[in-house]
């Protein structure tokens, strides 16, 4: 459905996933188990579903997937700001990072949204 080579989205969480390694990394060295293990896997699922929405068999695949990746930063976002408030870990930048590819993420559903319901 779409180009991998030339997705700035899936760039984007590409770069931001091996942000979220870095800090699973440092959360881990300092045994902090239960919140690294959540951010590591919603964290790196963002490019997943995103690189999976790319090579996507339909329109409406595509769409899913993109809606999965949203749906996944949303959860980043809740344990960065958890690691955040709580003074576990200096989230800042993942989460302004984390923030950019959701509004990446909401027009690139809104416009497939629009171009689907066109077609039909």
């Amino acid at each position: 459905m779409g180009n991998r080579e030339d997705s700035i989205v899936l760039k984007k969480a590409f770069q931001f996933a091996l942000k979220v390694i870095d800090l699973n990394r440092e959360l881990v060295s300092r045994r902090e188990y239960v919140l690294s293990n959540q951010v590591i896997r919603s964290g790196t699922s963002i490019g997943a579903n995103i690189n999976e929405a790319l090579g996507g068999v339909s329109k409406k695949d595509f769409q899913y997937k993109m809606a999965l990746a949203f749906k996944e930063a949303n959860e980043t976002e809740y344990w960065l700001k958890l690691l955040k408030f709580s003074k576990t870990a200096d989230t800042e930048d993942l989460l302004s990072d984390v923030e950019e590819v959701r509004r990446i993420l909401a027009a690139i559903i809104i416009t497939s949204k629009s171009n689907l319901s066109n077609q039909e």
